[in-house]
């Protein structure tokens, strides 16, 4: 009787114990408060971000005559919907064209960055050679010049020498080499175990696949950051294709989506400038969903380790 007294005494005092419980926590009235208060801080500020994307998808929907009328109510005249600013998108404008040429500069873009950065970050944390503090500096000090000051001393005229002018080439090569990259990479590659690459090396691994097939899965959460990163750059830049593509074939999103803007004698349908906005934010959001987490535990780790 003794013992099976002890036994529910001490079943009751782990039903209370803190450490694995599966019980709910309950919160005392100020802390509920204060909990309660942060969440409608938190959702009114979410609201407050996500209001310019609603008045994007409102306006998209809209004729030309309800969006200005409406414009700080994005949900105001909500019954004339309409799908012509998408068909005028698409029949007066080589949006198609632009939305695939985009995708192909921005996939292989990417594909190209994150490759050469994860090699270069993967011999600056792991290789010891020659030079290697000096290349490192001035590698970090290309980074204090932005990119915008060397097109016009240099940047057209090396194209133009090339004869690159109106080619995809002008945007692939120069955008393949990223010092950001590298340095991002190095800091998450120096979490790679050595014994790990020493094993490889014994067991006859090249170089090569130590870098694919012991260092890459390692560093996984920070290529899904990276990727997403430098697809949304390139998703985005307008400068430098405005400034070598010529062709209206070879256009991308942000080049076709400006040129939407008539002058000062036309009025700019806006309808169909925001129903081509929402298309291309279309293909960012789908890859965020789909490297979410790997995004998110990239940065955090980048954070833990400083």
């Amino acid at each position: 009787m003794k013992k099976r007294q002890g036994d529910r005494e001490t079943s009751g005092r782990g039903d209370h114990a803190p450490a694995g419980s599966s019980h709910l926590v309950t919160l005392s009235p100020p802390h509920l408060v204060t909990s309660i208060l942060l969440h409608l801080i938190l959702s009114a500020s979410a609201l407050l971000i996500l209001l310019p994307f609603l008045w994007l998808a409102c306006a998209a929907f809209k004729p030309q005559r309800d969006i200005f009328a409406t414009a700080f109510l994005p949900w105001g005249r909500l019954g004339d919907l309409t799908l012509d600013n998408f068909r005028v998108l698409f029949t007066r404008e080589p949006f198609a064209q632009w939305m695939l040429n985009s995708l192909f500069l921005s996939s292989l873009q990417t594909v190209l960055v994150v490759t050469l950065s994860s090699l270069g970050g993967f011999a600056l944390a792991k290789y010891r050679f020659a030079g290697r503090r000096p290349l490192m500096l001035l590698m970090f000090v290309t980074m204090l010049l932005p990119a915008q000051v060397i097109y016009p001393s240099g940047g057209i005229d090396l194209v133009r020498a090339i004869g690159w002018v109106n080619s995809y080439a002008a945007i692939l090569v120069p955008g393949a080499v990223s010092v950001f990259g590298m340095f991002l990479f190095m800091q998450a590659m120096k979490g790679v175990p050595d014994e790990l690459l020493h094993a490889g090396r014994v067991d006859g691994c090249s170089e090569l696949r130590l870098w694919w097939d012991v260092a890459l899965p390692i560093v996984r959460p920070m290529v899904g950051a990276y990727t997403l990163l430098s697809f949304l750059a390139s998703w985005n830049s307008f400068l430098w294709p405005q400034i070598v593509l010529q062709d209206e074939n070879k256009f991308t999103l942000p080049m076709g989506l400006t040129g939407m803007v008539g002058v000062a004698e036309y009025e700019t349908q806006y309808g169909v400038l925001m129903a081509g906005t929402l298309l291309a934010v279309l293909p960012v959001l789908i890859l965020f969903f789909v490297l979410q987490k790997d995004f998110i535990a990239g940065l955090a780790s980048g954070a833990v380790k400083g």
